[in-house]
């Protein structure tokens, strides 16, 4: 007779803790399958740019969340697996062979980026990635004879063996199953001792490297996943707006990714898809306010830059673990009520990584 016996370890590396977790979860799914069918065209597409999004998140929350990797450069990475996909589908490849090209091209480049991970650190790491970032957008615009230069280029639909992808049901669909493989395989890769040895690398590269963790193996195997997942993000782009140009994967569009993993909350999975809402709806919401605002505050051409930098510094200041920490706040709040007390997570306002060590 063989006894298993269940413990705290056991419980913390389950996908789910709990069964309310099941069942919110499969509400969850259910909603976004049935979506087609409950919501207008206009909520179906941003929905599914916040997949899109979501799954780029995915790949930059564990490269700067889990890892502790600073990158100001990914938008590289969602050209290259876009810029993958265009040409694998003019030229008639089904859709998952080219997508998986398109991620494995992605996670090469990634690996050759993460090479001066291994010497340099923090803003330095930045500087690097950012001019990397610099070198993919200006050989997207010269490679003219591939990806047509500056110009741009027109994006076939998805060859998915006869199925109808062009629609925005067709398509919306192949987002969300990509979406959820995409999630399980990161949740399961943060349960595995890899995706401890990249949380143990993010706290303190000293105390990983004396108990036998290769940080130049994981530190290269970390930016090969996160390009991998931004490639992945960029193939579905390139299919949902039906052209890309060089200009998309600038500099903004690498700080609008940044942002997207801080605001949503920095070392949580839950943070890349909270920050792709947010990245989503916040230039509608700045549109609608606009009308309500001075004619000189309203009209005025950096408005958006002026508030993304303001609710950055907010969140920085009083919110760091982001939009899923103020969730966990909230709901902890709602399971002591009445017996919360104010200033129960003062302690907590600190930033994921840790000091010690360096």
């Amino acid at each position: 007779m063989r006894f298993i016996f269940k413990t705290d370890y056991d419980q913390d590396i389950r996908i789910f803790k709990h069964g309310g977790q099941v069942f919110w979860y499969g509400l969850l799914l259910a909603f976004l399958v049935a979506a087609p069918w409950l919501i207008e065209e206009y909520w179906l597409a941003q929905i599914t740019f916040v997949m899109i999004y979501g799954v780029v998140g995915l790949g930059l929350m564990l490269l700067a969340g889990f890892t502790g990797l600073f990158s100001m450069g990914h938008a590289a990475f969602l050209g290259v697996g876009a810029y993958t996909e265009a040409v694998l589908a003019a030229k008639g490849w089904p859709f998952p062979i080219s997508l998986a090209v398109a991620a494995g091209l992605s996670a090469a480049v990634g690996a050759v980026v993460g090479l001066p991970a291994l010497r340099v650190k923090g803003i330095y790491l930045g500087i690097a990635t950012l001019s990397f970032g610099f070198i993919v957008e200006e050989g997207l615009a010269r490679w003219e004879s591939v990806t047509g230069g500056n110009a741009g280029m027109h994006v076939k639909a998805a060859n998915l063996f006869g199925l109808d992808t062009n629609s925005n049901a067709g398509f919306y669909g192949v987002c969300l199953v990509v979406t959820v493989l995409s999630t399980l395989a990161v949740v399961n890769l943060l349960r595995s001792s890899t995706g401890r040895a990249f949380v143990a690398i993010r706290d303190s590269e000293i105390s990983a490297q004396s108990m036998g963790i290769h940080l130049a193996r994981y530190k290269t195997l970390s930016f090969m996943i996160s390009a991998a997942l931004a490639g992945v993000g960029g193939a579905l782009y390139a299919h949902k707006l039906q052209f890309i140009s060089p200009d998309q994967f600038n500099i903004l569009q690498s700080v609008d990714l940044l942002l997207l993993v801080v605001i949503g909350g920095l070392g949580s999975v839950h943070g890349a898809f909270l920050g792709a809402i947010f990245l989503i709806t916040m230039p509608q919401l700045i549109s609608l306010g606009k009308d309500y605002l001075p004619a000189f505050i309203g009209q005025a051409p950096g408005l958006q830059g002026l508030v993304y930098g303001l609710v950055l510094i907010a969140f920085v200041m009083f919110e760091p673990m982001g939009l899923y920490g103020r969730w966990l706040k909230i709901r902890t709040w709602l399971q002591l009520f009445p017996f919360y007390r104010k200033g129960m997570f003062k302690r907590q306002k600190s930033f994921q990584k840790s000091d010690r060590l360096k």
